[in-house]
């Protein structure tokens, strides 16, 4: 069945403030450092930013946090931060946060993950990260499955949101899954990667169109692209549905028996 600008969005979002979500994903520290440009470094051919201001704002999961205090909603998150200034920083800006509550791992010898952009007006000139890679040991992944095992009772759904910095291991996203199912709590996933089929059993993914290209190794030029794509990803994965993030062209959500393509607005 096909529909297309008929999903009540206006009517979900006054439902909002009832939620309580609890998301469990990759935490990071979002660093913005902006300026001026008007000369050319005479060391290199490159631009020379006269820094005029620095701020810095949560990323990641805790973004997505963030988005959904400012809907109304009650949220949780369950998180790993570095023993290091950056994690410290990190929850305190948590902390700030009214209608946030943040469960955060400490792991020793794992820095916190750090984006700085360097900006001149709307322009991004360069961008430098600093992160952990790899799997985190054993005790913190239980630690953390344990923090999300204790409160998932009290939510009403559960959010992974998977930037591949490690908190969310294949077998992490199976066992969290699993938990949530049992619960008959929703799973909805903002993906990482190519192979969706680590998320089986989640109620919904969350690809943006270059995203869903990849994963589903179809064209997504269209409506009809777009949802035999998510179609594909559905078969595939063995998951409920696909809501198709599309900038400037709006959104689809797909299920086995449902397509609503949902049109963008300017504001």
């Amino acid at each position: 069945m096909l529909m297309t600008n008929s999903f009540d969005i206006a009517n979900l979002i006054s439902r909002m403030p009832s939620a309580h979500i609890l998301c469990v994903g990759d935490l990071m520290l979002d660093r913005f450092v902006t300026g001026i440009v008007d000369r050319v470094s005479p060391e290199a051919p490159i631009p020379v930013l006269e820094v005029k201001d620095e701020a810095v704002m949560i990323g990641g999961a805790g973004n997505v946090v963030r988005n959904l205090v400012a809907f109304g909603a009650t949220a949780e998150l369950v998180a790993v931060i570095g023993e290091d200034a950056e994690g410290a920083e990190l929850s305190a800006l948590l902390n700030e946060i009214l209608g946030a509550t943040a469960h955060l791992v400490a792991s020793a010898g794992r820095r916190t993950t750090i984006k700085t952009r360097f900006m001149t007006g709307s322009q991004q000139l360069l961008r430098a990260d600093y992160e952990a890679q790899g799997a985190l040991d054993d005790g913190i992944r239980e630690e953390l499955h344990a923090f999300a095992a204790e409160r998932l009772p009290e939510c009403d759904a559960l959010i992974l949101s998977d930037y591949g910095k490690g908190v969310l291991c294949p077998r992490q996203i199976s066992d969290l899954i699993a938990l949530a199912r049992k619960a008959n709590k929703p799973v909805i996933v903002d993906p990482r990667g190519t192979d969706y089929s680590v998320y089986r059993g989640a109620s919904l993914l969350t690809p943006n169109l270059n995203e869903l290209a990849q994963a589903s190794g179809l064209p997504v030029v269209g409506d009809a692209a777009v949802a035999a794509a998510c179609h594909q990803i559905i078969t595939m994965c063995g998951v409920g549905g696909v809501l198709a993030t599309r900038s400037e062209q709006g959104m689809s959500l797909v299920s086995e028996d449902d397509v609503y393509h949902l049109s963008a607005r300017a504001r």
